[in-house]
């Protein structure tokens, strides 16, 4: 569903990312893995179009895609739930997700019931402002949110940071409904590993913003890739 070769970035005068060729599936999660400071993030955000790539190639199932900005790349099918959350902390909770409908048919701007049976807290809360929520509710708002929008391509970036066990629980269950519906690449940042591990289908290791070790979890022992990740 999309997939890049040899794609660079800068920050200025310095390369962050060199060469980063990786595919990610429809019904699939790749997990993107390494320590701090490695390029997950610049990673999502080369693929987002908020930092644009240096260079190299990506492709929406078989469509090259220029270096476009990010709300192109929305239009395109790529979704992000952001570190941090970005939660509008002035709007309420129905107004947020409302902002997906920019990205919607006019007949398709309603909230899916399918949000609310994932995350019922929010049916309950609709009328609350974003930054009154707990940032576990906070981080199950950015995920409807990105799901209101029907992505090909949902980014996810440490979803379980600062967030309570249980909402991890449910975090980790919404990944896999949305997985196992088939029709929707993930691509999953995360530091917690036996939350991706669980969770992931693919594997790509970085380090100094090179792909170190890549591999699915059929190929890749448990112990071989958290000894890699941990290094």
């Amino acid at each position: 569903m999309i997939r890049t070769e040899n794609l660079t970035l800068h920050y200025g005068g310095s390369q962050i990312l060199h060469g980063i060729s990786m595919e990610a599936r429809a019904g699939e999660v790749t997990c993107v893995m390494g320590t701090n400071g490695v390029g997950k993030t610049s990673l999502l955000k080369a693929l987002a179009g908020t930092h644009p790539r240096s260079g190299g190639q990506v492709w929406l199932g078989n469509e090259p895609v220029p270096v476009v900005p990010p709300q192109a790349m929305a239009r395109r099918g790529l979704a992000v739930v952001p570190q941090g959350r970005m939660i509008f902390p002035l709007l309420t909770v129905r107004e947020n997700m409302e902002t997906a409908y920019a990205l919607l048919p006019r007949a398709e701007h309603r909230i899916p019931e399918e949000i609310f049976e994932l995350f019922p807290i929010l049916k309950d809360f609709l009328h609350r402002r974003g930054g009154d929520l707990s940032g576990g509710q906070q981080q199950q708002l950015a995920i409807a949110r990105a799901m209101i929008m029907k992505p090909r391509v949902l980014l996810l970036d440490e979803p379980t940071e600062g967030i309570q066990p249980n909402i991890i629980q449910q975090i980790g269950r919404v990944i896999e409904y949305l997985k196992g519906k088939g029709d929707m690449a993930i691509i999953l940042v995360e530091q917690y590993f036996d939350f991706a591990y669980g969770l992931a289908d693919r594997f790509y290791v970085l380090k100094r913003g090179e792909v170190a070790l890549e591999g699915d979890k059929a190929t890749l022992s448990k112990e071989v890739l958290r000894a890699t990740v941990s290094v």
